[in-house]
């Protein structure tokens, strides 16, 4: 069980007092393993999870195939669930642990709630919304009107600010996955990549030149 001090370390954007005692006594934490899933696609969401340590990754499939959304880190949530919570609607996206992830999980009928009685929940809820509004239309942007190599370029760049060395721990189909793209056309452009000396390729990642 995570203290209370670490909670609120965590989400230092909530400063009543009587929310802070609501959420200890309404909510409980849960602990995910790198890879399990936490909201299903086409599942109805019961509880909106609050990342306190670890990373979620959000996606949907189609033709089985994915396309990467965004990634929640700790102290954000899931616009997704946030959206099929106040509706009652079916999860239109699917989320799992990026690593070993710890959430705090809010049961739906407080989320509507807190928003009317909690001017800091309110302000969350709202700043979710449009952060995530700016992320799908960056990435509406990218899909329609870059080329998938620079596409790749950029997201490998991007990972490797959020990595200790420059070897980005990623497979190319998870990487084609990640832009909605095959393993095939990843490999590729990947390989020219390496022949340009932009980019290292290793058994286990890629190293970022």
């Amino acid at each position: 069980m995570i203290p209370k001090e670490q909670l609120f370390r965590t989400l230092n954007f909530l400063h009543e007092k009587e929310l802070k005692e609501e959420i200890i006594l309404e909510s409980k934490i849960s602990t995910f393993k790198k890879g399990d899933v936490i909201v299903r696609e086409g599942e109805y969401v019961k509880v909106l999870p609050i990342v306190i340590s670890g990373a979620i990754r959000v996606f949907q499939t189609s033709e089985e195939r994915e396309i990467l959304l965004y990634y929640v880190d700790p102290g954000q949530t899931c616009m997704m669930s946030l959206s099929a919570c106040f509706f009652n609607n079916e999860s239109p996206s699917q989320a799992i642990a990026v690593t070993d992830t710890t959430i705090l999980a809010i049961p739906t009928p407080f989320i509507t709630k807190w928003q009317k009685k909690y001017s800091s929940w309110n302000h969350f809820v709202i700043k979710t919304f449009r952060k995530r509004y700016d992320e799908l239309l960056d990435t509406f942007e990218s899909v329609a009107f870059d080329h998938i190599d620079k596409r790749i370029l950029e997201y490998l760049v991007f990972r490797n600010n959020k990595t200790p060395n420059n070897i980005i721990s990623i497979s190319h189909q998870e990487l084609a996955n990640e832009l909605g793209t095959t393993r095939v056309v990843v490999s590729r452009i990947l390989k020219q990549y390496e022949m340009n000396g932009k980019v290292k390729l290793h058994r286990r990642g890629i190293e970022l030149k």
